[in-house]
């Protein structure tokens, strides 16, 4: 239920998904690009490519010369060219008039269908689809270790409640034996053998042991309160633990001592999001460096424009396709690309040393748990041994109260005693099942 309900799991899916979609839109860039393009635009003007009537020499063909001269005036005395200006004078020309040469581009439409495929970008179309793919198991890795980090927390909540439990049955046995040791002190009392002090004693214990129940039974409902939260659930949840009601929850079962780091490492997912980061940078360094090699693209276009400006700019659609390739080669770029390429390298570097940083703290923590885990247990069997002590104590005590040779204060000086050492006896039992529960999500093992 609290896998279901974690809101922080939930944002770690989508981000799962996201890196989904991520690695989809890398694979698309082997895949051609295919694109449609229209404009349209208006101007206020005709274009012309001359100011006024052009006249335009010709020529005829000279069966002197065997080629085609220009036809000039010539003086019929002497034959030569009469010049204007210093220039010939044509004795015939050709009418060029403007309105040939002015063209309506009133309203231009143009539209196009390109396809771009790449050939090759010196590696950064693979680097990028490697970083993808890592991106989106460093995702899964992450969602992992906050499930795992959940599944911790709802331990220690459900423990803590096992705890309470106890302890609320440990609170009422104590006011239990105050309430005993009262109502014989009453006894005694009426009896002429007790004082008024020794009562007035008995009942601020008494006080003092109905105080503690009531902190016991509002902190219960406060950690049941804080279960059912992460859970999902309504915090009136009537919530009851199937070890609640056990007199013994303590895993006595010892775990090894030595364990292989490795092994350790393969399982720990924050272990495994660092590695994938790694591949990551390492992947980002191509892609830097493919910026120093040569790129290659094909294209291909089929497009309409109107004026049709490949038949006079008549004011109709006119069709053609175009096919090229395209080579990208970099020579020269104050050395940018190479540092760039360095950076990366860098940054390569630094994550690897982050990896090596995180292992040996792993390797600590592995070591700390482990003794926690070892000191757990020992302080459980001591505490066991002190309770025994503790119940014989209290059983001593209450007989020689009541065989007249001992002090209502050393009944009281016992149950003192049989309550500490049933309380130590339950915090030591909760804490060999944190440190297990703990040392397993340090190994990395899947939390029971």
């Amino acid at each position: 239920m609290a896998l279901r309900n974690n809101k922080e799991i939930r944002r770690a899916e989508i981000e799962i998904e996201k890196a989904g979609y991520q690695r989809q839109e890398a694979h698309a860039a082997y895949l051609p690009n295919i694109d449609f393009q229209a404009s349209y635009l208006f101007n206020q003007k005709k274009v012309s490519l001359i100011e006024e009537d052009a006249l335009l020499p010709v020529k005829t063909f000279s069966l002197e010369s065997q080629g085609y001269e220009f036809n000039v005036v010539t003086n019929p005395m002497t034959g030569e060219p009469i010049l204007n200006n210093g220039q010939p004078i044509p004795q015939q020309v050709a009418l060029l008039p403007k309105s040939a040469m002015t063209y309506n581009i009133h309203n231009i439409m143009a539209a196009a269908v390109t396809v771009t495929q790449p050939i090759y970008m010196g590696g950064k179309i693979k680097a990028m689809n490697e970083i993808t793919r890592y991106a989106e198991q460093i995702a899964q890795s992450m969602r992992d270790n906050k499930a795992q980090e959940v599944i911790y927390d709802v331990d220690a909540a459900y423990w803590q409640v096992v705890s309470l439990k106890a302890k609320q049955r440990l609170a009422q046995s104590y006011v239990d034996l105050v309430k005993s040791l009262q109502g014989d002190v009453n006894k005694m009392l009426a009896q002429g053998v007790a004082t008024r002090a020794t009562l007035l004693s008995v009942d601020v214990r008494l006080n003092e042991a109905q105080v503690a129940q009531t902190k016991v039974d509002n902190g219960l409902a406060l950690s049941r309160m804080l279960l059912a939260q992460l859970c999902g659930l309504p915090v009136d949840s009537d919530l009851h633990l199937v070890d609640e009601d056990r007199e013994t929850v303590a895993d006595e079962s010892l775990r090894p001592t030595n364990y292989d780091l490795n092994q350790v490492y393969a399982r720990r997912n924050d272990i495994h999001a660092l590695q994938l980061a790694t591949e990551v940078y390492d992947q980002k360094v191509k892609v830097a460096r493919s910026e120093m090699l040569p790129q290659v693209a094909a294209f291909g276009a089929y497009h309409a424009t109107n004026p049709n400006s490949y038949n006079g700019f008549k004011n109709r659609f006119g069709l053609a396709f175009s096919i090229g390739a395209m080579v990208r080669v970099p020579i020269w770029h104050g050395g940018g690309l190479s540092s760039k390429v360095k950076q990366a390298q860098a940054e390569a570097k630094a994550k690897r040393l982050e990896l090596e940083d995180v292992k040996e703290k792993v390797s600590l923590q592995v070591s700390q748990a482990n003794f926690r885990y070892q000191e757990a247990l020992k302080t459980y069997n001591a505490t066991k041994a002190n309770l025994e002590k503790a119940n014989e104590n209290l059983r001593v005590a209450q007989v020689a109260f009541k065989e007249g040779v001992g002090t209502s204060d050393d009944v009281m000086t016992a149950q003192t005693a049989w309550l500490m050492a049933n309380s130590e006896k339950i915090d030591a039992e909760i804490d060999v099942r944190l440190c297990d529960t703990y040392l397993s999500k340090v190994l990395g093992e899947a939390l029971r």
